[in-house]
């Protein structure tokens, strides 16, 4: 008998957008991309608002970095206290973003 060879399996990491960002995704509360391995946050960033120029420029602004009033969530913990936009994201996980509100 020979040992089954491994083989890459490509499961989606899950991008789950607040109520106030959806209609920048059409509509989408998730918003999915397919991995073979683990991506940066900001890899992911770029894949799933390629098709939305709008969302993208409400989570990052004009030099890539992620705008202080958006929260980005990598296994509940906030990537401003891990690696920022290169923390890592394995397949099969949830990123989760939250946009801060104002209020007076």
């Amino acid at each position: 008998m020979t040992a089954a060879m491994s083989v890459p399996v490509e499961a989606p990491i899950t991008v789950v957008l607040p109520s106030v960002l959806q209609p920048l995704a059409g509509g989408q509360s998730i918003l999915t991309a397919p991995a073979e391995k683990a991506v940066t946050v900001e890899w992911l960033l770029d894949r799933v608002t390629g098709d939305y120029p709008a969302l993208s420029r409400r989570l990052r602004d004009e030099t890539g970095t992620v705008r202080r009033y958006v929260n980005i969530y990598v296994n509940g913990n906030e990537i401003r206290g891990l690696q920022g936009l290169v923390t890592a994201v394995a397949p099969g996980q949830e990123v989760l973003i939250i946009q801060s509100v104002a209020g007076g």
